[in-house]
This record gives structure tokens, C-alpha cells and sequence, in this order.
């Protein structure tokens, strides 16, 4: 059995975990993958500011640097932003794979451009970094929301009359006016949206977390992690310092 650490950015309690757990399907996870999903012990609320993505970094960073010893065998990082991927991948051997990475990649082989959809402007500056980091900023035709502010616990349980129209009518202007061949979802807390967009929509609609776990499938099936050479392991690393600072 190979398991899998999901890490939810932002800390919430049981029932908020869970929510977010329901973007994988049992009939999605192969019989031989055990998926835990665990929300850091402190961070950010929103990742609504460049405040909160410096807490977001630290906060996943800390919940996933024992992974390893824990006996986990990939982590995945539940938020597109991909906070604290570069660093755990540094320091971990096992594979650490971010939905943003892997749904960027993944449009891009379905079509030649894709736009990112998501809640609110607010969350702009998470894509715009991921697009510099990995090259992808000629390869985005739009970032488009709806200026919704969103509920990282409850998502879009409620709302979906309303919300998904408005996804819906910006994911049109993405594909009609910006040129989008391929909708990727700016959150992995937009899943609800996921099914009714495709069916909608004339184009692929990317759900990030789904595919951030395939991903990680798919790794640990072919037997490969990331290139050391390219995430060095630190030569004198500090685990327990950054551990007991925050009271583990």
C-alpha cells in the first residue's frame, strides 16, 4: 500500500478537511494508494495577500518536512499556488508534487493556451507567480474571476445556482474573446464546479487536485521523484530547530 499525504493550506477542523477530501472519489484512487488529507496546524486565511502566501510557504513546508519518516510515499499539496513545493522538494526524496505544476503541464497538453478561472482577483498573484516560475506566461491566454470571496471550509456547497453561472459566463469570455483553448480552476477548492464546467463548457476543464493526485499516481507507479539536481538536498539541514519553533 503506498500512502499519500495531501496537505490543506490553511487550518480548519475536521469537517472543513473533509470537505476538501471529496474531490477524490473512492472510484478515483487506485486500490493499491491509501490518500490522507491533513490541514496545517497554523498559516493563513485566505492567500489573499503576499502576507498570507509567506505563511502558506511556512505552514506546508513544516507539515510536510517529516513526511518521509512518517512513512508516507509522495506528498501533494492542496492548493494550486504550490506553497512550499521548491523547499520539500529539497528536502525530501519521496515524490512532492503541486496541482499547479502538474495542471499547467497537463493543458497544456490538451491545447496550445489555457486561462486560469477563479474566485476572486485577489488570488492573482499566486498564478502570476507559478506562470514566472515555470516559464508559462506566454502559454496563459487570461486570469479571470468572479470576484466571489471565497469559504475555504464550506466552498461552494449552497451557492452552486449562482456561483457556477458566473464561472461559467467568465469561463466563455475566456474561450471567446481571450483566446483559451483549456479552463484550468485557480483552486482545488472550486472542485464542486468541476463536473457542471465540463459539461457546459466546449473546452477541457482542468480540476488542479485531481490531477496534482494523479500525478503523484502516476510517480509513484513508474518508480521516478524529482531530480536532485535540480532540488539539492540543503548539506546541513535543521529539522529540529524549524520543528521546535513550531512546538513539535
Amino acid at each position: 500500500m503506498k500512502r499519500i499525504k495531501m496537505i490543506v493550506p490553511i487550518p480548519m477542523d475536521a469537517a472543513g478537511v473533509a470537505k476538501r477530501a471529496a474531490q477524490l472519489p473512492a472510484e478515483l484512487i487506485h486500490g493499491n494508494f491509501q490518500v490522507e488529507f491533513m490541514a496545517v496546524s497554523w498559516g493563513a486565511a485566505l492567500g489573499d495577500s503576499y502576507y498570507d502566501t509567506q505563511l502558506m510557504d511556512m505552514s506546508v513546508f513544516e507539515a510536510g518536512l517529516l513526511a518521509e519518516q512518517e512513512g508516507f510515499d509522495a506528498v501533494c499539496i492542496d492548493t494550486v499556488s504550490d506553497s512550499g513545493l521548491y523547499a520539500l522538494r529539497s528536502r525530501l526524496k519521496i515524490p512532492v508534487v503541486g496541482p499547479g505544476l502538474a495542471s499547467l503541464h497537463f493543458a497544456l497538453c490538451l491545447g496550445h493556451k489555457f486561462s486560469i478561472l477563479t474566485m476572486w482577483d485577489e488570488w492573482f498573484a499566486l498564478y502570476t507567480k507559478i506562470l514566472k516560475e515555470y516559464g508559462l506566461e506566454q502559454r496563459c491566454a487570461s486570469l479571470r474571476s468572479i470576484n466571489t470571496r471565497p469559504d475555504l471550509a464550506e466552498l461552494l456547497a449552497g451557492k452552486e445556482e449562482v456561483v457556477f453561472k458566473q464561472l461559467e459566463a467568465q469561463a466563455r469570455l475566456a474561450i471567446e474573446v481571450d483566446g483559451a483553448d483549456v479552463i484550468v480552476l485557480g483552486s482545488t477548492t472550486m472542485h464542486q464546479s468541476a463536473d457542471y464546467l465540463q459539461r457546459v463548457l466546449p473546452v477541457p476543464v482542468i480540476n488542479p487536485g485531481r490531477v496534482g493526485y494523479k500525478m503523484c499516481e502516476m510517480m509513484l507507479e513508474l518508480g521516478v521523484s524529482h531530480s536532485k539536481r535540480a532540488f539539492p538536498a540543503p548539506q546541513r539541514p535543521n529539522d529540529a530547530m524549524i520543528l521546535a519553533r513550531a512546538g513539535r
